[in-house]
């Protein structure tokens, strides 16, 4: 089976070439950076060996907030690392280019595509020291490579859906293969840990998921306060096609009880911007598409949030909040985005039925009283109506809970991490 794939993937090669351009044109893709995933000439390699070169390999936007705080606590230490961040995604590329410009020892590159070659002249070009991998991200290819250069390989804040482990033990011996090669394996939740198991990995810990520590204590005092917000208004933060049709509609009954009511969506993905816009025209709703440091214009309904890491400036603000991939019943086993950071700017959450990712953590959120779970947009609209008709604050101040479990699962996380990059796990 490993063998297969390699070869599979080797043939492949030119077809994936073609694949990237094509999502390049059409704008998924780094229009300047997009060769990083496919060509050696590209990979930009600046390292000095003098010191320690730690890497990090994030796929997507919550993967890379989660280690944030992680790469601020190692900085705290002064152990003389640099960090290289890989991600996939062209928004965490956008968000990365943000968010890592406080950091002087830290360098961001697109991950190339798991091809052997590729892979190989990655690792000697970069001669990373350790790895980690965070979440989902298990590139056979890459795994392999790293265990015949020797190089540490960590497995963090991992996350198996059944879909997934049912996949692995189609294949037990290459599964067992390529899981006992990580050095450790820190999981997101106690399923996942049991499939660790199952699947032959060693080194397995549970203590906590890391995305409950990805908003950093001090990004609240960062928000942009520059934002002139309406004084009634509800957010949409995270959605996907399908979902604004459900916003535009719960924005028609508010606006029966309210009529200064706005609607504020910030898509997941911003290509999609114009699309939303079209929408609420087709409905006679009037909306501005906002970029960055744009003023809020009079006597708009839809504002539609059109620049990356605008999220937690409206988080701060806004009394009641939907989280999108959450109301696509096609997305029923992977559905659900990170509402951490809602959670901990003391936002009322609501979120729909499909939240595969983040069940354990909605648990804890609606214990909390923090989040609930709505059905349709008819409930979503009784719901926000009740929000808006207290003009007071939901929550006055982020639950005791959350704060503790955060400290908790990071201090546990970081003795773990510190063990792997300085003493070695044995």
């Amino acid at each position: 089976m490993i063998l297969l794939y390699k070869v599979l993937i080797t043939l492949l090669y030119p077809f994936l070439i073609i694949v990237i351009y094509v999502r390049k044109l059409l704008k998924k893709e780094d229009a300047y950076r997009f060769k990083e995933k496919i060509f050696v000439s590209n990979f930009n390699t600046f390292h000095k060996n003098k010191s320690k070169l730690v890497w990090f390999h994030a796929a997507s936007i919550g993967e890379f907030k989660s280690i944030i705080p992680i790469l601020n606590q190692l900085n705290k230490d002064k152990n003389n690392i640099k960090f290289l961040i890989t991600t996939t995604t062209l928004s965490s590329g956008n968000l990365a280019r943000i968010e890592l410009q406080k950091f002087d020892n830290v360098t961001h590159r697109y991950l190339p595509l798991d091809i052997p070659f590729l892979i190989e002249k990655f690792l000697l070009s970069w001669k990373p020291d350790k790895i980690f991998l965070v979440d989902s991200e298990i590139w056979p290819n890459l795994i392999f490579k790293a265990k015949n250069k020797k190089i540490p390989i960590a497995l963090i804040n991992a996350r198996l859906t059944q879909k997934s482990f049912d996949r692995w033990v189609m294949f037990p011996h290459s599964a067992k293969k390529i899981f006992n090669i990580f050095d450790l394996c820190i999981c997101s939740n106690t399923q996942t840990k049991e499939f660790l198991e199952k699947l032959g990995a060693k080194n397995i810990f549970f203590k906590g998921n890391i995305k409950f520590i990805s908003q950093n204590e001090n990004e609240k005092n960062k928000i942009n306060d520059k934002i002139i917000l309406p004084k009634r208004f509800w957010f949409a933060a995270s959605t996907h096609r399908d979902e604004d049709i459900v916003c535009l509609k719960t924005h028609l009954r508010l606006k029966e009880k309210f009529n200064d009511i706005i609607t504020i969506i910030a898509p997941r993905h911003i290509e999609r911007s114009r699309e939303i816009k079209s929408l609420s025209s087709k409905l006679n709703l009037n909306a501005q598409i906002v970029n960055k440091d744009q003023i809020i214009s009079q006597g708009k309904e839809i504002i539609i949030i059109n620049y990356f890491g605008a999220l937690n400036d409206f988080f701060k603000y806004a009394k009641s909040v939907f989280i999108g991939k959450s109301m696509i019943k096609k997305l029923e086993k992977e559905g659900g985005q990170n509402p951490i950071e809602a959670a901990k700017l003391n936002c009322k959450i609501y979120h729909g039925p499909y939240i595969y990712n983040f069940k354990q953590i909605y648990e804890i959120l609606e214990m909390n009283s923090i989040s609930k779970k709505i059905n349709s947009y008819e409930e979503l609209s009784e719901n926000l109506i009740k929000d808006l008709e207290n003009p007071s604050k939901l929550n006055d101040k982020t639950p005791e809970s959350l704060e503790k479990l955060s400290k908790k699962t990071l201090d546990d996380t970081m003795i773990l991490l510190n063990k792997f990059l300085f003493n070695d796990v044995k």
